[in-house]
């Protein structure tokens, strides 16, 4: 299938989009909103699957790239669901490496989530990708399987492995002791809120387009956080400045970047809402801000 780019569509189809993958309208009401765009032979049922995410493109680092060790790791987490399963990438070569956590967006552990974890290996970090979804069978190789199971775990004790997660990777013989997290999405959401719970035990935080904390909780955020935010993602950025406001108040370490023109999702590179130049350039201060904070 061609690549296409979200130019290529009108805003309020990809707002449409949007709106559907989180949840925010069925598919009845999603389908129904589509058959205005359905003109001059282009069908729904096109319209849907140029939308869909291809993973054929998302692979940037070869699985069985020689620099690099793959594999899944299963976690403990008593205060969850039990227990947690995700994809472990670290470098090949060394004895300690620090460690990031990886957090998928609201449809569980995917292709792309997992080729983010091996680029972090690729640039010298152990990284663990666990999958929300564990406790409902595990993503299903299916994005819209997936959104809908996502919905059926319970948050609070999805929160919980995320977290028993994050303290297993920072924990383990092979860490430096050093902890990061980067999340996309619902992940960028959680990587605010793991800020918030873990307060020193995390030592920088990346959220691309994520949920805000709540404010009264930003006094307990101890990381210095990064912000990725796409200027057609109006949800997300109505709580930039008022969260900002309250992390310059409590006077934590930030930094905040907006990418005017893109849509939410611009890094993930299996979807028309891709922008390649802002997410190089967003995965460029990625790095160097865990450089600068975990090495």
């Amino acid at each position: 299938m061609e690549r296409k780019t979200a130019d290529e569509y009108p805003q309020e189809l990809l707002d449409l989009f949007h709106e559907w993958q989180h949840g925010e309208i069925d598919r009845r009401a999603f389908f129904a909103g589509l058959g205005k765009f359905a003109v001059g032979g282009l069908t729904v049922a096109a319209i849907v699957q140029s939308l869909t995410p291809n993973y054929a493109w998302a692979q940037t680092v070869d699985p069985k790239d020689k620099d690099i060790k793959t594999g899944y790791e299963t976690v403990q987490s008593p205060l969850g669901n039990g227990s947690i399963k995700g994809y472990f990438a670290k470098p090949a070569k060394g004895k300690k490496f620090p460690a990031v956590l990886v957090i998928h967006e609201n449809r569980g552990l995917n292709p792309y989530i997992e080729d983010v974890a091996r680029r972090l290996a690729k640039a010298g970090y152990m990284a663990y990708a666990p999958d929300g979804l564990t406790s409902v069978g595990g993503y299903p190789g299916d994005e819209q399987k997936g959104a809908a199971l996502f919905r059926e775990v319970d948050a609070k004790k999805m929160t919980e492995d995320f977290i028993a997660s994050a303290k297993w990777l920072k924990a383990r013989p092979d860490s430096t002791k050093k902890l990061g997290a980067v999340g996309f999405c619902f992940g960028g959401g959680m990587v605010n809120q793991l800020a918030v719970m873990l307060g020193k035990d995390l030592n920088a935080g990346v959220a691309y387009y994520g949920r805000q904390a709540g404010i009264a909780d930003v006094p307990k955020i101890s990381a210095p956080i990064q912000f990725h935010y796409a200027g057609n993602d109006q949800r997300i950025n109505e709580g930039i400045k008022p969260y900002e406001e309250a992390l310059t108040t409590n006077k934590k370490k930030f930094e905040s970047y907006m990418y005017d023109g893109k849509q939410h999702g611009f890094h993930n590179d299996t979807t028309p809402r891709y922008d390649e130049a802002s997410a190089k350039l967003s995965w460029e201060r990625t790095l160097a801000f865990f450089k600068k904070h975990l090495k």
